[in-house]
């Protein structure tokens, strides 16, 4: 089992950790009053549009005005995806678990399990997060999801990234990568599996989510050293997660030795 946490970074190997002065307390407080509220100029009279989702359809309603925060959804509701005449839009690919988050942040700002913030330890948790190991706010609250076609277990976090990049939620984005850095005990197969879903479904120019991955494999080495998962996955390859996790880790070398030289000058 693998016990250690994640913690977002931009970039691997070279990342530090962020000053817990770095969220002010007007975004904290903007953050925390956005879930409960529903978006910023919905009025939420809009005509109700019917959305069938996933292989094995399933039916959701929402309002166009809410529906039009997302650019997609905006083009959408003008494109080939749109039966006018119905107010139907056909979404065949999604899963209707993670379309169901995605709907529950554009009414309210979030999704379950809702990132809190705990003003006597001023620090963010997840909602009904079981804290057994005393690690401030962070432990497994529905961390994982089912997706067809994965071949496991994914981080839920990872997936509603991911469909967020596709949706051009860039808030949610941001959101779901913070909530992914407080879940705990994710065992090793599921993190290299989210990792190269990760990597099928972000561009290269999206390196937040890639580099999280990148920078938790690093700081646990010795446990991703001694997976036999972990040496299946790099034998396989077919994924550029293992080029880039080389090159991370040879910043990570580079850093280690300008600290040496620094110290006493030397070189490798």
């Amino acid at each position: 089992m693998f016990k250690r946490s994640f913690r977002s970074k931009d970039r691997a190997g070279k990342s530090v950790k962020p000053s817990k002065k770095s969220y002010h307390e007007h975004q904290k407080l903007k953050l925390q009053q956005s879930l409960d509220t529903p978006p910023v100029g919905s009025t939420l009279t809009s005509p109700i549009i019917t959305l069938v989702v996933g292989r094995e359809p399933r039916i959701f309603a929402a309002h166009e005005d809410v529906l039009s925060l997302s650019p997609f959804f905006n083009a959408a509701l003008k494109g080939q995806f749109y039966e006018s005449a119905t107010k139907r839009v056909a979404l065949p690919d999604e899963d209707p678990q993670i379309f169901s988050c995605i709907l529950e942040y554009l009414y309210k700002g979030d999704y379950y399990p809702r990132l809190l913030f705990n003003k006597r330890h001023a620090s963010f948790e997840l909602e009904d997060a079981q804290d057994l190991q005393n690690l401030g706010g962070r432990g497994s609250v529905e961390p994982t999801v089912d997706v067809p076609g994965a071949g496991g277990a994914l981080l839920k976090d990872t997936v509603i990234y991911c469909a967020a990049e596709r949706y051009g939620l860039d808030e949610l984005k941001r959101l779901a990568l913070r909530k992914q850095g407080l879940q705990s005990g994710i065992t090793v197969d599921v993190i290299l599996r989210s990792a190269r879903f990760a990597y099928d479904n972000t561009p290269d120019s999206d390196s937040k989510l890639r580099a999280h991955y990148l920078a938790l494999i690093i700081r646990s080495r010795k446990t991703f050293k001694r997976s036999g998962t972990m040496q299946m996955e790099m034998e396989l390859g077919g994924s550029k997660l293992f080029f880039d996790l080389f090159v991370a880790m040879c910043n990570h070398v580079d850093d280690i030795v300008e600290i040496g030289n620094n110290r006493s000058p030397k070189t490798i």
